[in-house]
């Protein structure tokens, strides 16, 4: 005679699988979905600032002055994000953190911007913004250097971010987390002895994130391929 207290094996089974389910993230059942382009792109992204900071390593006096320097600081990040953001999109796993990506487009954007402040600013008169390789013309490796820090790596991270990067990943948190690094390098930079431009310079550094993190809401999204299972829980096909 059965016990009815117990609960049948097709019963049992059948919670257990529920149970299952619900546990079960949306990622360890959707197929991973692998993105070349955009690997190859975010790898370039990568290489070009490495190169940057090559060429312009072999220029700067000393170690302390090279990495001391904001836009180097800038490319390191860039590379170091680029190349990990490129390996996830090449093997189809879950994206770089938004937060991260966008403080990496933070940093270079910033770091472009410095650049143009640097260069508007009277001779010896550019903080840590200039590279360290720069005590002359911009001439040899360093016209190559140069552009590649300041102008091509910040452009293509933004180009990045407007053609293969999904809209609405940034949140008002990160406006005040990301400019907490930059507003401390230029206390330490300008201290004493500030320069003219040091407030507009500081007061771009507090705009800069609400501006990104505005256009980032109400930009279109680019095209992108989709999975065809739900990305926030297990669904039906779709």
């Amino acid at each position: 005679m059965s016990d009815p207290t117990r609960t049948s094996q097709s019963t049992r089974h059948a919670t257990g699988a529920a149970r299952a389910a619900d546990r079960t993230p949306a990622t360890a059942v959707a197929p991973a979905v692998r993105h070349p382009l955009a690997a190859a792109v975010r790898a370039l992204i990568a290489a070009a600032a490495v190169t940057g900071l090559a060429t312009e390593a072999d220029l700067a006096p000393d170690l302390p002055h090279f990495l001391g320097n904001f836009a180097v600081q800038a490319n390191i990040a860039v590379a170091l994000v680029f190349l990990w953001s490129s390996h996830r999109s090449w093997t189809g796993r879950r994206p770089v953190s938004p937060r991260l990506t966008g403080a990496a487009l933070f940093f270079i954007t910033l770091a472009g911007l410095f650049a143009l402040f640097a260069h508007a600013a009277p001779a010896g008169d550019t903080g840590g913004f200039a590279l360290p390789g720069a005590t002359t013309g911009p001439t040899g490796a360093h016209a190559i250097a140069g552009p590649l820090l300041h102008t091509v790596t910040p452009l293509a991270v933004l180009a990045d971010w407007l053609l293969l990067t999904a809209p609405g990943g940034f949140h008002r948190s990160d406006a005040w987390q990301w400019p907490a690094y930059p507003l401390l390098y230029l206390a330490f930079t300008f201290l004493p002895d500030p320069p003219p431009h040091a407030l507009a310079i500081a007061v771009t550094a507090c705009l800069l994130p609400l501006v990104t993190i505005a256009i980032d809401q109400v930009r279109p999204s680019p095209w992108l391929r989709r999975n065809r299972i739900s990305p926030t829980g297990i669904s039906p096909l779709k």
